[in-house]
């Protein structure tokens, strides 16, 4: 278990991540990285001793392109400049073309990688990035909100660095499928995707049968949840994989991403996933990273267009938690926080920390395979799929 002493934890922020807008309507408006930010110093999440923010700066394209093609980054510099026609999956309704956009979504990459390097190098235990988890972006293409894919980089850093096995865990409501793509035959990297399935949401990809490439069998590990999945339902599903398949693999470091459109305010996601199970999940990813990696874990934000609601509160139990400090769900939200939103939003903001199912409780896989109920078998194939390419005893799933 985590020793309950804070360590230092190094978190990217600075108010010039906030200028990644896409525009007015996009749905990844950097609001929610200002309100979770603003919640956070009133919760008192930013001000402590043991607590760094790092502002790292624009990454430099010899960075960008340890992932992304260099004509891609070319590509991405000249839109932001006013470049027409550049394609690439740059100026289409999910990644609209903005002034600055190259600066932007480096700045982005510069703040993973840093605190992914200040936990591997030992000068922090835990790292958080609420603007990066840009899981979408190829290495030729942006997509899905996404330009630059700051996870990959930060992966691609600490296996530079000296990691030897790298687990990433991705909880969004969408698959993660750029930071599988760059990893598929890299046997030092195991992805782990709890995603609604793509047969009913983007990205279309993410099943239980991408299973990794030749070179690196079972590094890839898929769960692909049906539509209204939830929070009980969910739980069980991560509890049921996640553990087992980092347990097999032991990974030097863990990097997660904690996109919370899963959740069922979320429009851009058919999952019903709580705020208290989001919270439960990066709870044991938390735990994880202490028994199996020496408490080496970087924290990612990612997808969440409940902007008020949800993502605020998501995440800002997620910095409690990396902080050896979890915020009690039923506490209540700070007053001049709430203040602000309503005033300056014109919202009404949530009241306490969790949604108003609270806890939730689930059953674990151990006490039995239903095969009447959708969320079994999507974990079922999983297991079947991967757990014997990692070395994973599945004979007793029935």
């Amino acid at each position: 278990m985590p020793n309950s002493v804070p360590a230092r934890t190094d978190v990217a922020w600075s108010p010039e991540l906030a200028q990644h807008d896409f525009g007015p309507g996009h749905p990844m408006s950097p609001v929610r990285l200002d309100l979770t930010v603003r919640l956070a110093g009133a919760l008192g999440l930013l001000d402590e001793a043991h607590v760094r923010l790092v502002d790292a700066g624009v990454a430099p394209d010899a960075l960008l392109t340890t992932v992304h093609e260099p004509a891609y980054v070319a590509a991405v510099h000249a839109a932001a400049h006013g470049v027409e026609d550049v394609h690439r999956g740059l100026g289409t309704e999910d990644d609209p073309i903005f002034a600055g956009m190259d600066d932007s979504a480096a700045r982005i990459v510069a703040g993973t990688v840093a605190v992914a390097s200040s936990v591997w190098r030992g000068e922090a235990l835990h790292g958080v990035s609420i603007a990066g988890g840009m899981h979408h972006a190829m290495p030729g293409g942006a997509a899905g909100f996404c330009v630059y894919n700051d996870a990959a980089v930060a992966i691609r850093a600490l296996l530079d660095a000296g990691a030897e096995r790298v687990a990433y865990v991705d909880l969004d409501a969408h698959h993660g499928d750029g930071v599988e793509l760059v990893f598929w035959d890299d046997p030092r990297v195991l992805t782990v995707s709890v995603h609604q399935s793509g047969a009913t949401l983007f990205p279309g990809t993410g099943h239980a049968t991408d299973t990794g490439g030749a070179a690196a069998p079972g590094g890839a590990v898929n769960v692909a949840l049906p539509p209204r999945t939830g929070s009980a339902e969910w739980l069980r599903a991560v509890d049921a994989v996640v553990p087992e398949a980092l347990r097999a693999f032991r990974p030097d470091v863990i990097v997660s991403q904690h996109g919370c459109d899963a959740h069922g305010r979320d429009t851009l996601s058919d999952l019903d996933v709580g705020v208290d199970a989001q919270r439960q999940a990066t709870g044991w990813v938390h735990e994880l990273s202490h028994e199996l990696s020496d408490g080496r874990w970087v924290a990612l934000g990612g997808g969440g267009y409940a902007i008020v609601e949800v993502v605020p509160v998501a995440w800002c139990h997620v910095l409690a938690i990396a902080q050896h400090r979890p915020v009690d769900p039923a506490a209540s939200v700070p007053a001049v926080w709430r203040t602000h939103v309503e005033t300056v939003l014109g919202h009404r903001a949530p009241e306490v920390m969790c949604d108003a199912e609270g806890p939730v409780t689930f059953r674990p896989w151990g006490e039995g395979y239903d095969p009447e109920q959708g969320v079994d078998r999507a974990i079922r194939a999983t297991r079947q799929a991967t757990f014997p390419l990692l070395g994973v005893d599945v004979s007793l799933d029935v």
